[in-house]
């Protein structure tokens, strides 16, 4: 297994040791705590290319304005079923 070497400060190393599990090294803690990070969700949300976020954003402003014509529409519903029974 080919390995590097790299600095860090001390007061990282101390944090780092301080999460290590047992007999686990420092290469097999940091791989663990990485991959905790990578398998939450929020560690890559907000990262898409402009495109793509203003993409996302249009369908989103699409899927709000169809909401809320429905929304006006059922309203108009109640308003006249209302008027119809006074």
């Amino acid at each position: 297994m080919a390995s590097k070497n790299i600095g860090i400060k001390e007061s990282v190393y101390e944090r780092l040791k301080a999460h290590k599990r047992g007999d686990e090294s420092f290469s097999e803690a940091l791989d663990r705590i990485l991959h905790e990070l990578d398998a939450d969700w929020r560690t890559n949300a907000g990262f898409l290319a402009d495109e793509g976020a203003d993409d996302l954003e249009a369908a989103v402003d699409r899927g709000l304005d169809e909401v809320g014509e429905s929304f006006t529409e059922v309203g108009d519903e109640i308003d006249e079923r209302l008027q119809e029974e006074s």
